[in-house]
């Protein structure tokens, strides 16, 4: 049989890539018939690859791609040329620049997109005169982010996937790697686990990780610090600590220890619903291993507290020496492939590529340099913050590659607050729901039809390469940023790129970490920041010697609980979200895997038995989930897995809408929402059949 794709008007050819979900950064390229198949790379060294990855060719041909673009024209979407469709892009923006001044608008960069394509859109605000420019790293790791860089100097994986191996002990906090990060769980960490390391599991829910650990606390959602001091008062208490290590390389150590002396161990245990002895066996686990790593995810860091809850994790390391040497370290997993990079290269609205401060002058001058515009001195929005304030100081966005009527909490009033712009531009692949408030949509290229770079979790910079043609007349991301770069700033001659490796090159002379890197140096490998052009080879194990603060020492901190934003009233539950093997963020990358997984089921409600006895609600009934913020129907799936009082959905379908429910109470220092904490009502849903009670 012939393969329709290969004769329809598209064409496909196999080229290595990487895949466009989670951070680990695996290669796939096209096994025609619509399919993806691994590929040796970097990280998957035996070419496997996981669900998502398989999936990964259903949005490049599918049915619902926008293939023209799209103007508003009266209040109904109608095709345009594309000349006309940039102009009135320029119009529009430009017209609110005029009138309100750059930082009128907010420019929403992708971390699904390459580095070069997030480079060109950074770039394209600041020299436009703003620094409002932001990616999704503000809803997954902006408080790892925080802390990390506050303490160590940077806010990326402190080691490699490849090290983990070598762990003693793998501390497995608020990340669910079994199915969120399937091929680094089999290749990196089950490995280890097999050769005799310990996993300890900090998880309100019990899952695939949790099957192969060999210690779990299910612990109450918003309690991670109760846990992590409690952790730490056992290290102190029972002389598990490095002293030559907090000797040589940490300051703050007697304040911390005197903190800790205060810290009732069977107390914190109890606020947290975990058992004390289980604390203790945790914190003998990791205080015992010659070699022991924290693994975080998103369950550490979308909180309001999210920040702290990293700095407590960070004192766990540096309390007993588990810094700057192979199978150690703090390491954040990251949720999409190119997280990391879209905020390596500028994506955030405090920083400059290579994370170095707008407020730095040098930092600017040299950038100024290479422009010819000096970038803003003040930081800008986050994207959360940006939305809080559409009609009001922001009257423009520019949403290239995310979604953010269905990924920022509180989406329902997000999504109103798009109707309050003067004008919205979108660059996507379909129809979104933000697009739906646009006046201008533009149609862009998917992953697989893309050459550039991103960065995987672990530091390393790979090349992305074409294995399908553009459908109907869409455009590549690359020539469209570009092509508006030229059109809304004096400097057009800044946005004349032959290509994305040209752009690319300009990243090297921008960003400090990424100097001496080169397409030709990455070829089918990888090269790995911080690179020294002088050695050409990048640092695996960050702070061995000093840390990228430049300084010897690390300070420890004193960290206190924080209650959660919502807080429960009688009969309420705490609604906990994530996702599961066959999900993967809002959908837009794999509609067709989205819908197989709404007829599986995987997008239901998982509540504990006594909750749900409690309710009426028996397996498989619908339930109707609120507060005041929103509420939607869903399944109930009766389960032990979640602990009493809590429930868990994935979120980012549009239909049920989790994010309706979520709250938008910000981290202080990273600004990052609440997503791990919802007060909910859950009740059997009207018209459904509810289960007899006990």
């Amino acid at each position: 049989m012939t393969d329709p794709t290969e004769t329809s008007e598209r064409s496909f050819e196999s080229n290595p890539t990487v895949c466009p979900f989670c951070g680990v950064g695996c290669g796939v390229e096209y096994a025609g018939w619509g399919s993806a198949t691994g590929v040796e790379g970097p990280v998957n060294g035996r070419g496997e690859i996981c669900p998502k990855g398989a999936a990964a060719f259903d949005v490049v041909d599918h049915e619902d791609r926008l293939t023209e673009p799209l103007v508003r024209h009266d209040g109904r979407f109608v095709t345009a040329p594309w000349e006309e469709a940039l102009d009135r892009v320029a119009d529009g923006v430009g017209r609110v620049v005029d009138e309100h001044g750059p930082d009128a608008v907010q420019f929403f960069a992708s971390s699904n997109c390459t580095n070069e394509e997030n480079y060109v859109l950074q770039k394209l605000a600041r020299i436009l005169g703003t620094n409002n420019v932001d990616n999704c790293a503000r809803l997954c790791h902006a408080s790892t982010v925080a802390a990390m860089s506050d303490r160590l100097g940077a806010g990326a994986m402190t080691n490699t996937l490849d090290d983990l191996r070598e762990a003693d002990c793998l501390f497995v906090n608020g990340a669910n790697p079994a199915e969120q990060h399937p091929v680094a769980f089999r290749s990196y960490i089950l490995p280890a686990v097999r050769d005799g390391a310990t996993l300890v599991h900090v998880d309100p829910r019990a899952n695939d990780t949790t099957e192969a650990a060999d210690v779990h606390l299910p612990l109450r959602p918003g309690t991670d610090i109760e846990v992590a001091n409690a952790i730490a008062a056992v290290l102190v208490e029972e002389d598990l600590v490095d002293e030559a290590f907090l000797a040589e390389r940490t300051t703050g150590f007697d304040r911390l220890r005197e903190h800790l002396a205060d810290v009732d161990v069977a107390a914190n245990a109890e606020a947290a619903g975990v058992d004390p002895e289980t604390v203790r066996e945790a914190a003998r686990a990791y205080g015992e291993a010659d070699r022991a790593a924290v693994i975080t995810g998103m369950g550490t860091s979308q909180h309001r507290c999210g920040t702290d809850n990293v700095h407590a994790l960070l004192n766990l390391a540096l309390l007993t020496g588990n810094v700057g040497r192979p199978g150690t370290g703090v390491n954040p997993l990251r949720g999409q492939n190119n997280v990391q990079g879209a905020s390596d290269v500028g994506g955030l609205p405090g920083v400059l590529p290579g994370y170095e401060s707008v407020a730095d002058a040098d930092a600017r001058e040299r950038v100024a340099a290479e422009w010819g515009v000096e970038p803003p001195a003040e930081p800008g929005l986050t994207e959360v913050e940006a939305t809080h304030r559409f009609g009001d100081e922001v009257r423009a966005a520019v949403v290239f590659g995310e979604n953010p009527a269905v990924t920022e909490p509180n989406a329902s009033a997000v999504a109103s607050a798009f109707d309050e712009l003067d004008f919205c531009v979108v660059i996507d692949l379909f129809e979104t729901r933000t697009a739906a408030h646009a006046d201008v949509v533009l149609p862009g290229s998917a992953w697989a039809e893309k050459a550039g770079t991103v960065t995987n979790t672990d530091r390393r910079v790979m090349r992305m390469r074409p294995n399908a043609d553009l459908p109907g007349n869409a455009r590549r991301d690359f020539e469209i940023l570009s092509a508006l770069g030229r059109r809304l700033t004096d400097r057009p001659e800044g946005f004349e790129y032959e290509g994305p490796e040209a752009a690319f090159d300009e990243v090297t002379r921008v960003a400090p970490i990424y100097g001496g890197m080169s397409y030709e140096g990455i070829g089918d490998g990888y090269q790995r920041w911080p690179f020294s052009a002088d050695d050409g080879a990048g640092t695996d194990v960050l702070h061995a010697e000093e840390f990228l603060t430049g300084e010897r020492t690390a300070p420890l901190a004193v960290v206190d609980p924080v209650p959660p934003a919502d807080a429960l009233d009688a009969g309420e539950l705490t609604l906990t979200t994530g996702r599961v093997l066959q999900q993967f963020n809002s959908g837009a990358l794999s509609r067709r895997s989205d819908r197989l997984m709404a007829m599986r089921g995987e997008d239901a409600l998982q509540i504990h038995p006594d909750d749900a006895a409690d309710r009426g609600i028996g397996d498989g009934d619908p339930v109707t989930v609120s507060n005041e913020r929103g509420s939607v129907e869903v399944t109930a799936e009766v389960t032990p897995a979640v602990r009493e009082g809590v429930t868990f959905c994935t979120f980012h379908y549009a239909e049920p809408l989790a994010n309706a429910l979520t709250g938008d109470a910000l981290d202080p220092e990273a600004g990052i929402p609440e997503f791990k904490h919802s007060a909910v009502a859950v009740e059997p849903a009207a018209g459904g059949d509810a289960a007899d009670a006990d």
